[in-house]
């Protein structure tokens, strides 16, 4: 199936995990993207010669299926007459005894890279477009020794920077009295908090002026507002944060006082998660923040899902014979779908991609709205169990 046919962000995923579980014994599956700003006859010649190099030496089980792969690539180029928007992403293979072709021609954003490769598996990184729409966190761990920043990007933790501290031990120097070694203490520990803050605004904000000094910063954002036909008093916008949520962690009295006395960016302010009990400054320091996060994490991912099933299981109790505006099962939704009172359809992922496709088709068409809800809380849990896996609110009761 290609992706040109009407499919949901679901059934998208879908397939693409499909690709990405499917192996073979032999470097005979093959993955071919093509970058709409290449060219589409380079990228059949490419496939023609090495059609026509393993046709030649074809001699056994596997370089009959490595052809077949070729074959299947080659016929699926030469249906198009000029490449897609954000280009094209192609693999088949060998599955299972029969020859199966993947084809992903619109994607969400463009694909990047060029490549062709012939494996025991699909290479799945061109289609690392298709989860754009996944969160980014931004990952902060600070202590009075350090701080590190990095990134967590679906479920990879990524590194980015770290920072060492000068902020002087709890031993004091000789000679030194208690107050004033107290107060260069504070003084130095304020200094690095302001240092990684500065870090993370660079780091996290796609803005120039987050790697300036304040009054450098005030001037740009001045210069900014000015060529914008911005007033002085224009309030900066979200637009400028690379990320949807900024987690970050230390020992609690470390990360609350970074919170309290850091120079910190208003926008990343806005998007602060936690702080959590991490104990190192390091990059398992920052495995540790995402670790302790995970509850806040899964709530986010499930807000939606989880407020409309709230609503659900509220309404399955309300007083009075026919007056809920709540069904669940499959035959009491479609009833309400033949009625066109579907507003928000509850369908656990659980069920079969095609079930759910034809669902989501028809109450969109009615225009409510589709929920697949993940059976990874318990609110998921007991739409599946209890209720069939299918659940729906109603614009109205229906008798």
């Amino acid at each position: 199936m290609s992706s040109t046919e009407t499919e949901t962000d679901y059934e998208l995923h879908e397939r693409i995990e499909t690709v990405a579980d499917a192996t073979a014994e032999r470097d005979e599956l093959v993955t071919l993207s093509v970058p709409a700003d290449d060219s589409l006859g380079s990228a059949r010649e490419r496939v023609e010669t090495e059609h026509a190099s393993a046709d030649y030496i074809d001699s056994d089980e596997a370089s009959t299926h490595l052809t077949d792969a070729l074959e299947r690539v080659r016929r699926t180029l030469h249906e198009y007459e000029e490449l897609p928007d954000n280009g094209l992403v192609v693999y088949a293979g060998v599955l299972g005894g029969d020859i199966t072709d993947f084809v992903f021609d619109d994607l969400p954003s463009p694909v990047e890279d060029e490549v062709f490769v012939q494996s025991n598996e699909f290479d799945t990184d061109p289609l690392d477009v298709a989860a754009d729409d996944a969160p980014t966190y931004g990952l902060l761990v600070v202590e009075r020794g350090g701080a590190v920043l990095g990134w967590l990007e679906d479920d990879r933790v990524v590194l980015e920077e770290t920072h060492d501290s000068d902020v002087m031990g709890k031993t004091r120097a000789g000679g030194q009295s208690e107050g004033r070694f107290e107060r260069e203490r504070e003084r130095q520990a304020e200094e690095f908090y302001d240092t990684v803050a500065d870090a993370a605004a660079r780091t996290f904000l796609d803005d120039p002026s987050a790697t300036a000094s304040s009054a450098e910063a005030e001037e740009l954002r001045e210069q900014k507002r000015s060529a914008n036909g911005e007033s002085d008093d224009t309030t900066d916008t979200d637009d400028d944060s690379r990320i949807d949520g900024l987690l970050v962690g230390g020992t609690t009295v470390t990360a609350e006082q970074f919170l309290e006395e850091a120079d910190l960016d208003h926008r990343l302010e806005e998007r602060l998660v936690g702080p959590f009990s991490v104990e190192y400054a390091s990059e398992q320091g920052l495995r540790q923040l995402v670790e302790n996060a995970e509850d806040h994490l899964e709530d986010a991912q499930h807000a939606r899902a989880r407020e409309a099933l709230e609503r659900f299981f509220t309404e399955l109790q309300a007083d009075g014979e026919g007056e809920t505006e709540a069904t669940y099962g499959r035959e009491e939704v479609d009833r309400a779908l033949e009625f066109d009172a579907v507003e928000t359809l509850l369908v656990a992922e659980t069920l079969d991609v095609e079930e759910i496709r034809e669902l989501e088709e028809r109450v969109t068409d009615a225009g409510g709205e589709c929920l697949v809800v993940s059976t990874g809380f318990e609110a998921g849990q007991r739409l599946e169990q209890a209720f069939g896996g299918v659940a729906a609110l109603l614009r109205f009761p229906i008798e």
